[in-house]
């Protein structure tokens, strides 16, 4: 009997050892995440690391590339942003835009807001423009000497569900420069980006009724609808969430139930 009890003392000893070091296990991955999020935000300019993707040429579209944040964003630049929010997004935001339109407002001058600005160039070298880019001065119209602005992605690194994501804000184009591969070049930076920044995944939210975006995403760029998404936890949304995953436990976390539904 007492052998049998010391056996018993001996195994819950031992179980209490391995919850001790399960807990030490958790509490060192979410510092290295918190670690890995902030060396992301550190970093001045993630461009300097791609110097192929610093401009983008058709035959009839000539665009650089510059970054910014969110806290340094100029008056004439933040209009812009708005601007383009509006005719882009209005109407598949609905009746929601009004309410929309005021949390993208907040979001957009974040000290956290990362950016990719895109400015087309009209009879100057793309190289030469960017350069320039840093004296540039712009104005309300979304012109300055940098060029004309025509294009931004807004992101950001944050933590999901205890991994670190890249999570984009924004994607918005001006009408006349989609469909000139502007967008895809746009977000494979951002792949190059996180992965770069040591960050597991893409995430991203896209509205229902915003069906070319849809399309975009889950056709185009292979992203899938995440676990995380409202419609794979049986609620009612009018958006889900879509990820695209660099490692398998990160696509464990994310997306185990895309087969099941898909």
């Amino acid at each position: 009997m007492e052998a049998e009890k010391r056996v018993a003392s001996s195994k819950k000893a031992e179980n209490n050892r391995d919850k001790k070091m399960t807990r030490k296990e958790i509490l060192e991955k979410k510092k290295k995440v918190q670690e890995i999020i902030k060396a992301a935000l550190s970093e001045k300019d993630p461009l300097s690391s791609f110097p192929s993707f610093h401009h983008y040429s058709t035959k009839d579209l000539s665009v650089y590339l510059d970054s910014g944040r969110g806290d340094y964003l100029s008056s004439s630049v933040k209009q812009y942003i708005q601007y383009l929010l509006k005719v882009n997004m209005e109407v598949a935001y609905g009746t929601e835009w009004p309410k929309e339109e005021k949390v993208k407002r907040r979001e957009m001058v974040s000290s956290e807001a990362r950016y990719i600005f895109v400015y087309e160039t009209v009879n100057a070298d793309a190289n030469i423009m960017f350069k320039l880019s840093k004296k540039g001065r712009s104005n309300a119209d979304g012109t300055d000497d940098k060029g004309h602005l025509v294009a931004f992605v807004h992101y950001r690194f944050t933590i999901e569900e205890e991994i670190p994501v890249l999570y984009v804000y924004e994607l918005q184009l001006e009408q006349r420069v989609q469909g000139k591969g502007l967008g895809k070049f746009l977000m494979l930076l951002i792949e190059l980006i996180a992965q770069k920044s040591k960050m597991s995944a893409l995430v991203l939210t896209v509205q229902k009724a915003n069906m070319t975006a849809i399309h975009f995403y889950r056709n185009k760029l292979r992203y899938l609808i995440s676990t995380m998404s409202p419609s794979q936890m049986g609620l009612q949304s009018n958006y889900e969430i879509l990820c695209k995953s660099f490692d398998s436990e990160t696509k464990a976390v994310l997306e185990e139930y895309y087969a099941k539904i898909f």
